[in-house]
Formats: C-alpha cells, structure tokens, sequence
C-alpha cells in the first residue's frame, strides 16, 4: 500500500493515508516523499471530498472506518484494481509471483531493465537499495510488479495478481502459506490457475523446474509459452541453470540449455537467490534484454532492504536483518549465510510475526528449519496462539526463549564474540532489535 501510495503520488494525485505501526523503511520512505499518514484506522482521517478510498487488505468489515465510507457512500477502491486502472493497463507488466523470493526477483528483474536502458516502472515489497525507493513509474512500456497470491480487500476475495494482466509471469515456487486466507494448497494452486489463465498466449511464464507444485498448476491449464529455471548444480535438459564456481552462490555460471552463456559474480549469498537471478535474467529476455546485459547488470545489484541486509557489525559481530517467516526460507536463508561464513558461529533469532506463523501451522517444521544455525534465539510474542516450548524442546541446549526483548538482547550481547553472525528474521519492527543489538554490542 505504501508503494501505491508513491506511485498515485508521483502521478500528481494528493495522497493520505491512516495506518497502525508503521515501521521502517516504509515509514521513513513516505516521510520523504512528502505523503503524511496519520496514526490509527478512524473516520475523521478522510474528508468528505476525496475522490477515492484505496482500501488495503487489512481493513475488514466491523471496523468504524470502514463501515462509516460504506455508510457515507464514499467512493472506494482496492490496492490492486486502483493499480490497473491507473497504472498497469496499457503497460507490458512483468509479475513475480510464488512464495518466497517475490521481493528479490522483482527487484533484479527491475535492475536489469534499468540497466539496459529501459527505465522501467516497478512496485515492489520492499526497498530495493539499487533505486532507494519501492516503486516508480517509470517512463516505458515495462511495468514490474511483485505479485502477492493474498486476497484483495473485504469486498473482492479474489488474490491481488488477477488483477494485474501479466504479459510476462514469473512464479518462483509454491507452498502453503497465509492460512488465514487459504483453508489448504489446493486453494491457493486455484488461485495461480485463475492467474495462469490470464497470461497471454503471446507472452511468457517463467517457472521453476524443481518446484512440483508448481506443475501441478500448469497441469490444470497453460495457454502461454514456459520456460524453466534450477538452481540444481547443472542445468535441466532445456531451460535456464546454473555451474556453481563459489558454493555460497555468489559466483555461478549461467546456463541455457545446457550452454554457458556467461558468469554472475555479484553479492547475494544462497541457492534460492541464484534461483532469483535466473528467473529475472529469463523474464528481461522476454521484455528484449540481451543475456549478457542481464548478467552484467546483476555485478551492481545492491540487494534489498531487510533481505539479508548487514544492519551494523560492532567488534567482529555482525548482525544482519532478515525478512524470513517461512520454514523453508528460514532454512535458505541460513543455508546461504553458512556456506559464506564456513564455520563460523551462527546465531539466529527469531520472532515469529507473519499470520501463518502466529496461528502454529509451521509450528512442527521450524525447529528443523533452524538446525543449521549454532545457537537459536526464540522471541514469544504477547497473543501467539501457541507455545513454542516445544520447538526449544526439539532444539535442545542450543536455544533459548524470551518474551521479553530487553532480555533477549541482553542475553545475546552477552554470548556474542567476535566472529559471530547474528541473523534477526521477522517479518515486522522486532521492536527495533536490530539497533538495541548494535547499541549494546
């Protein structure tokens, strides 16, 4: 929301907007552009004048807010259609859809079209640091846009991307995610299907061949060209690969049906982000990017807020901010950090904020998916629906557990030494752990 707020800003409309527990880098990025949004969800926030009402996906019917627009009859939209309208539709719009990486992929892609000279617009989840911004709109046909299966508003249950008309569709991977929106898989591999059916026979899907779920949606229907990505070391009989030249995933061969057709050495760290890169090289190919532009454009990648993202190192520690919420991104994640730092300790702290999480579905795959770490730091949130005893049970003297952050923090700083690595994954503020962690250091 905040970036459709940028981008109704920068196309000359007045934007306010009211919300609760703004928190950087979204907070300071609307403070920069001049859009004031005010604290709390309540009527008086919106004058009787204003042509439209974006309404987010947080907002639900009881609340006085909402209940007052549908009451008043004030004119409201959603995020999403207010995007197509205005935005999108005479646009050759590239989607990144799927899981985990939406944020990274779409921000590579958006890179290398830049890079190329393309200047294109973009929205995206986060901050990527190459732009400073999370969306634009950017002055040529292309239009990137991180595309979230989450549904749309109280009023259209439908998920976000239907509304986008991709000509060019990226989908990374598919797990079951947002329970609070979706009973199972099955509902959300519905969801992509509905996607799928809207991608022109003239544009392009872009998939990843490791991903079975993900199959399992084009089996229910594709009318569109596909071309497959693996980070697999070798590449698939036909489709994109890659050689790994560093383990780590920060220096790789790129292959093309089984050929090599150049070599990424850039930044980011990890399998699944390789797995980023060949699907944003893939996807600017389609848009009319040469192959070795692309590769070329992602050895100046800056990478993106709160995506693995040094915060500050203080005495050899170095302490990172990572948006994982997810099992198997948690374990990516680590994955990537440990093959960087060799054996070098890891500690790895935890607060689990996302919806998902909170309501325990991934509650019996998250002690797993932090095994790779040394020592483990859980945060109890005040309201979560269940006790995460057992997984500091299940990962025995190597974790800890606190619903308390001042004496979380205390208790790292006082274990940390030099060398260590101390990853912070949260999908929200954390309470700005990440700086108490660098104060006390």
């Amino acid at each position: 929301m905040g970036g459709v707020a940028l981008l109704a800003r920068e196309s000359g409309v007045t934007v306010t907007g009211s919300d609760e527990n703004v928190y950087p880098p979204m907070s300071t990025l609307l403070a920069s552009e001049g859009i004031d949004v005010q604290q709390g969800f309540k009527s008086e926030h919106i004058d009787e004048t204003v042509d439209s009402i974006v309404v987010g996906n947080v907002m639900t019917r009881g609340m006085d807010v909402v209940e007052d627009t549908l009451n008043r009859g004030l004119p409201y939209t959603s995020g999403p259609q207010w995007l197509y309208e205005n935005i999108l539709k005479d646009r050759w719009v590239l989607a990144v859809s799927g899981t985990h990486g939406k944020t990274t992929t779409a921000s590579i892609l958006a890179w290398i079209l830049d890079y190329a000279g393309l200047n294109p617009g973009f929205l995206i989840g986060g901050v990527p640091d190459n732009f400073g911004v999370s969306a634009r709109l950017g002055d040529s046909p292309f239009f990137v846009v991180e595309a979230d299966e989450y549904d749309t508003a109280f009023f259209d249950k439908r998920s976000k991307f239907v509304h986008y008309h991709p000509r060019t569709l990226v989908i990374n991977n598919l797990e079951y995610d947002h329970a609070d929106i979706f009973p199972d898989l099955d509902a959300i591999k519905t969801q992509f299907h509905h996607l799928m059916r809207i991608v022109p026979s003239e544009g392009l899907a872009v998939v990843n061949a490791d991903e079975s779920n993900v199959q399992d949606v084009l089996d229910k229907g594709c009318w569109t060209p596909v071309e497959k990505f693996s980070s697999d070391n070798g590449a698939p009989q036909k489709g994109w690969g890659a050689n790994y030249i560093k383990q780590d995933g920060s220096q790789f061969e790129v292959l093309l049906d089984n050929e090599i057709v150049g070599t990424v050495d850039w930044d980011l760290l990890g399998r699944h982000n390789v797995s980023n890169a060949l699907a944003a090289i893939a996807a600017a190919r389609h848009a009319g990017v040469p192959v070795e532009h692309a590769i070329a454009a992602l050895s100046s990648f800056k990478g993106i807020k709160r995506r693995m993202e040094l915060r500050g190192e203080v005495n050899g520690v170095r302490v990172y901010d990572d948006f994982a919420h997810h099992p198997t991104a948690i374990t990516t994640t680590l994955k990537g950090l440990r093959a960087n730092v060799g054996d070098k300790k890891i500690i790895a702290i935890l607060e689990p904020r996302s919806n998902t999480m909170r309501l325990g579905i991934h509650k019996d795959s998250l002690a797993a998916s932090l095994q790779i770490a040394d020592q483990v730091v859980l945060f109890q949130p005040q309201g979560l629906d269940w006790d995460m005893q057992g997984v500091l049970d299940s990962l025995g003297d190597k974790a800890s557990l606190f619903g308390d952050i001042d004496q979380l923090v205390a208790s790292v700083v006082s274990d940390a030494k030099s060398g260590d690595q101390l990853l912070v994954m949260s999908n929200g503020g954390f309470a700005g752990v990440h700086n108490k962690l660098l104060e006390n250091l």
